[in-house]
């Protein structure tokens, strides 16, 4: 897993999983902590999360609330939105462009 950017806007590629979770929430707790407004994290170069890279995410959603910002998803995979929809994350999460027709089961 690699994150480049600063605290306006992070990359994020490869794995988001159990092994890069405590370095993934240590970079985007960090960029949280050290700017204002928008957190945009383009998730474009992601090859593939699970459970607990879903919790880092949702961790920096929750940090990002409590200091008066707002975590961005932008560039979800596909799959991943299927994720999002079937968790109802979708909901909750801040999603550049929203979610694809295709990851909506009911159209």
């Amino acid at each position: 897993m690699h994150i480049r950017g600063d605290h306006a806007e992070l990359v994020v590629g490869g794995r988001l999983d159990v092994r890069s979770a405590a370095d993934a929430r240590t970079v985007l707790h960090s960029a949280v902590d050290d700017g204002a407004g928008d957190l945009v994290l383009d998730l474009t170069e992601l090859d593939s999360w699970d459970a607990t890279g879903l919790g880092v995410i949702m961790g920096a959603h929750r940090r990002a609330g409590r200091c008066g910002r707002r975590l961005v998803l932008r560039g979800v995979p596909p799959q991943m939105q299927r994720l999002l929809v079937a968790t109802r994350l979708h909901r909750i999460l801040a999603i550049e462009g929203g979610i694809a027709a295709e990851s909506l089961p009911w159209v």
